[in-house]
Parts: structure tokens; sequence; C-alpha cells
């Protein structure tokens, strides 16, 4: 079967992300003798570095992990809304949406405290060896990719007159970064080596300079600098200055923890994702819609998925949340996927059905209802996963992944995020900005996803992890937004209902696969819009596939051929020890590596 790069196979470790440097950084580790947790947290560092557009320290992360021979773990990077982050608060402001951008819609952050904990508790390296890679990166450059300098170019003005602190990284030179062009950081590269030394002088051992840069973060010149940066007025995407709720008691209180996932089982897979505060449920959700039999490819497979997705996120919409009352094992049930599975009829749907699980009746924020009926202009295809930014920074969809797998059998799926270069101005003297997660919970009361002090705004984050006879094979994901858990799906069900390539999964063929997704409910990002009905496909799926799309109903919009996904994923045979790889060709950027 033709591919546009081989699956690799291997035995003393793969790795593949969505920066080819991330990659190459992860492999050196692997080949230092450092285990598939030592190599996840160097390439999420890296990809600070040389993915600004698309996470940052200032961000988050997910993970699913699994040490060799144990079941999986999430390890929860997502912080909570701050203690000042009330609804009362953001309407007093005249808001009914939290902004895009700015320290308004900033979470505490939860990456770095992720990564460490990490470390300390799975890896065998120091902080000075992981964080190496990144500091090179950012001291001495590295050759800036295409996107980078076209999301720095749509938000030039704003730069130039408002965030003058990302001006000063982000157009050094007067302009933004040629691609190609070295591309530094000096300051994020001057604070990790603060970071190491004030780490190293707390004491001798790992794990103790581990902790005290924790410490540092939490409570030392890291989180002073940020609590400061968020009192400053700053534009935001409501054409207004304001100020952010974060304190130095929100930062100080914050610590990333362990929680198990939640899983389904079908057809001799488990499939293991974040819980009810991330929209990974709605993985699962499609996987329990779909009925027997259905043939790999053909238009009836197409919009039966289609049409399981539009149901499952209405049920993210309705359900989801870090107040969710509704247990996920209800969302999961034969009885109530038979009935839902049931509404999936001949003609594609326009509607956003939540369900009723446990007789509750569902509630919606008025938002959704109102972009649901068409009131909010419908937001443009992501394409391949790269952000759209709009010339206030508002930006959708912008996210990396990375997996590792090892030759002990340890594996890892990470999808960091947020912390954007667009997202807040650079913090003076640190090299990165804070996020804007709070965007994705809405300004009413009483909803899963309210905006509630102390919780987790629900995240689009979505790393995944599959087992088979309940031992970890595969780990995988992409960036995308909301179409994370679309993209991820399909290529899950190209590897297990197609063939496999020498003896082991074929995940080349798998994320070669044409792809597609829905934009057919409330987008998590600001504006939160929706295009009801809506499909958006690869062009390579071919014209008698769209036409019965389209005479079913769908709303398709064509397009290019190499445009949606950009899915990562490494795999196990636990038989045979063979490891193998796979990585995304759709914008030229995503590698594998592996030996």
């Amino acid at each position: 079967m033709f591919t546009t790069r081989p699956t690799l196979q291997g035995t003393h470790g793969m790795v593949s992300s969505t920066h080819w440097l991330a990659s190459a950084a992860a492999m050196a580790v692997l080949e230092d003798d450092g285990n598939a947790f030592d190599a996840a947290v160097a390439a999420g560092f890296v990809l600070h570095v040389v993915e600004p557009h698309l996470n940052g320290p200032g961000g988050e992360v997910p993970i699913i992990l699994a040490p060799a021979g144990q079941a999986p773990r999430v390890l929860c990077g997502q912080g909570p809304a701050p203690a000042g982050a009330t609804v009362a608060h953001y309407t007093s402001l005249g808001l009914d949406l939290v902004p895009g951008t700015g320290p308004l819609a900033a979470a505490v952050p939860g990456a770095f405290d992720a990564w460490m904990l990490l470390l300390r508790d799975h890896g065998t390296k120091t902080l000075a060896e992981v964080l190496a890679y990144a500091i090179s990166y950012a001291e001495n450059g590295h050759p800036a990719v295409e996107r980078v300098g076209s999301t720095i170019a749509t938000v030039r003005e704003l730069f130039e007159t408002e965030w003058t602190s990302s001006a000063e990284i982000y157009l050094a030179h007067g302009r933004p970064p040629a691609p190609g062009e070295m591309l530094r950081n000096p300051a994020l590269a001057a604070t990790w080596r603060r970071l190491i030394a004030e780490a190293g002088a707390a004491g001798a051992g790992r794990e103790t300079q581990i902790d005290a840069a924790r410490r540092i973060w939490r409570e030392g010149f890291i989180a002073e600098a940020i609590a400061d940066a968020v009192t400053r007025p700053t534009m935001d995407t409501s054409g207004e200055r304001h100020t952010g709720t974060l304190t130095a008691d929100d930062l100080a209180r914050f610590e990333a923890g362990y929680e198990d996932p939640v899983t389904y089982d079908w057809q001799g897979w488990t499939v293991a994702k974040c819980g009810m505060w991330s929209q990974g449920p709605s993985f699962l959700q499609q996987l329990a819609l779909l009925p027997d039999g259905l043939e790999y490819g053909t238009p009836d497979y197409l919009h039966t998925l289609i049409e399981g997705t539009k149901l499952a996120m209405a049920d993210r919409e309705a359900w989801y949340g870090d107040s969710a009352d509704v247990p996920v094992e209800t969302l999961l049930s034969r009885e109530y996927n038979d009935a839902r599975r049931a509404l999936i009829g001949e003609r594609a749907s326009t509607d956003l059905r939540p369900g009723s699980p446990g007789g509750r009746h569902p509630r919606l924020s008025k938002q959704a209802e109102l972009s649901a009926g068409g009131a909010v202009p419908p937001p443009a295809a992501a394409g391949a996963g790269e952000p759209t930014v709009a010339n206030d920074g508002a930006t959708r969809g912008d996210t990396c992944h990375l997996d590792v797998v090892d030759r002990w059998g340890n594996m890892i799926a990470a999808t960091p995020s947020g912390g954007w270069l667009q997202s807040n101005p650079v913090i003076p003297g640190l090299g990165f900005p804070l996020g804007t997660r709070l965007q994705m919970a809405w300004l009413d009361e009483g909803l899963p996803n309210s905006l509630v002090p102390g919780r987790r705004p629900r995240t689009t984050l979505s790393p995944s992890m599959a087992l088979r006879d309940g031992v970890p094979v595969m780990a995988f994901g992409t960036p995308g937004g909301d179409q994370q858990d679309q993209w991820s799906v399909h290529f899950f069900l190209a590897v297990a209902l197609r063939e496999t390539v020498r003896g082991s999964l074929d995940l080349q063929g798998a994320i070669d696969a044409p792809n597609w997704h829905t934009d057919s409910f409330p987008s998590s990002f600001y504006p939160r819009a929706t295009k009801p009905g809506s499909v958006t496909i690869e062009s390579r799926i071919g014209d008698s596939a769209i036409a019965a799309l389209r005479r079913r109903g769908h709303d398709v919009t064509v397009g290019e051929p190499w445009s949606e996904g950009r899915l990562c994923a490494v795999a196990r045979d636990p038989e045979t020890g063979v490891l193998s790889a796979g990585s995304n060709p759709r914008g030229m950027q995503g590698y594998a590596a592996g030996r």
C-alpha cells in the first residue's frame, strides 16, 4: 500500500511529534539511555520554543502515560479558573463571553507542573538534562517554520501598538521571521537557566531539584512575574483593555495530579481517554454509536460517522465539564447509545440534539443555542490543525502533540497547548505568555462547563491510548481543537479496520487516509460559532463519496487534498517487542524517528 512515508519499525525507541526538532530531541534522550518519559519532557519543552504559536510554558498539557507493565493513567496539566474568575465579575464588565485573548482568559497555567511531576515520578534524567535542548534552541535559534511567521504577521499591528513585549521577541528584526530564518528567544533561555541554577542551590538529588523547580514556578521569580503581568490592562478580543483574575495565591495553590482514564471496549480494543473535564469521552461515544457491519470508507460509513459525531458533540455541550453531574458510564451505556443511534437517519441533521441520560433534561448555554441557530457567523476551516488567527489574536484549533514508546515498554501520549504567542503578551523577563483556556467556559450559571473558580474549563486537548487484552499497544493524538476527537477517531478506525503492515499496525497508512471534520456544534473557541450540517472533507476522498454525502443533505466543503489532521502515533507489539511510529505529512512539519 502506498503511503507518504513508511511506518517506522524498530526495537530501541520510537517518537512521533508535530515538529521534527522535538522528535529529534526526544530520540536523543532515548539514545542517552533515557526512558519514554524523559524523552517526552525534553520534547515538550522544545515544542514550546519551535511551535510558539501552538503552545508554551504558560499553557496546559493533558497526558496519558502507561509505565511498563502498568495500566494507563491520566496526568492532568490543565489548570483551573482562578479564585476571582466568577461569572459575576465577567458579566459586570459587560461581557457575555470570555474574551479569546488577554489576561481575563488566563486559567492557572498547568503545563510546567505536569511536565515536572512526570519527570520526577517516572523519569530518570535531571532537570538540566531535559531542558538543555529547549535552552539551546531558544538561545542559539531555530529555523522558523512557515506558520510561525504567518501567525506573527497576522497580529503584527497588535504587537507593535499594544503587546510590545511580544514584539521584542517576535518582531526582533522589525518584521515577522521569514521561513527558515533563525528565531531566538533569549529571555526564555535565561528563565530556564535561572530556574536550573536556583533549583540546584536547593540541594543535591534529582527529585529534590525538580521539586524545587516546581516551588520556584509557583512561588518564586516566575510566579512573581506572572502575577505582576496579569495586573496590566491588556487589549483583548472584546476591543477593551482588561486586567486578569490570576493571582499569586492561585499559582501557589495549583499542583498537577493523576487520575484514572475513562475507557471503552470496542471490538477487542480498549481506548483510554481523559475525563469529563476534556472532550475525550466524545471519542468513546462515537465508538459506542457505531452500528455493526459498516464497511470502512463507504459513503454509508462516512455518513454514519458524521451523524454520530454530531450526537456525541451535542452531548459534550450539554453534559461535559468539570462540574458534570452525569456519570460518563451512563453516556457510554448500551441502553443510552442504542436509543441515540436510532436518531441517525438517511439525511444529514442540522439540529443540535443532546440526549437525556437518566431522564435528565439537557440545558445549553444561551450562546450555544444562538450559535446553533445560525446567529453567529461560522468559523473558517482550520486546515491541518494550524491556527486560524484574527487580527486581534483570536485563535482556534492550535495545539501540538507528541507520543513516545521505549524499549522497556513505557508509553506516553501528550497534547501540549495554550500559552500561544498570540494569546497574551509575552511576560517581560520570562519570554512566554499566559494562555486563554478560560474562553472555553460559559458565562451562564449552573452548566457543567460554567466558569467557576477552582474548576477546570473544559478543554479540547485529547491524547489517546489504545490497549489489547489490557496491554497498552498504541499512543496517538492530534492538534486541531474541536477536530481532535474527530480526526483521532478516524485514525483509530483506519488502524482497527484495515490490514497490518509488516505484521504491525499500519500507523502511517491510517494517518495518510483521507480525513474530514464537522463544525455542526458550538466551537470551543471564541466567538463559539456553529455551522449546522457542515462537513469539510479532503478532496482525495473522491467525487463519488462527496456526491453521495451531498445527496444525503450534508453541507460539504471540499478542502485541499492534504488539509485535515496532524496525527502522531507510536505502537508496541507486546508479543514481539517491535515498536513502530508514524507521523503526519500534512503541513510538512510532523516527524517520526526511531530505531
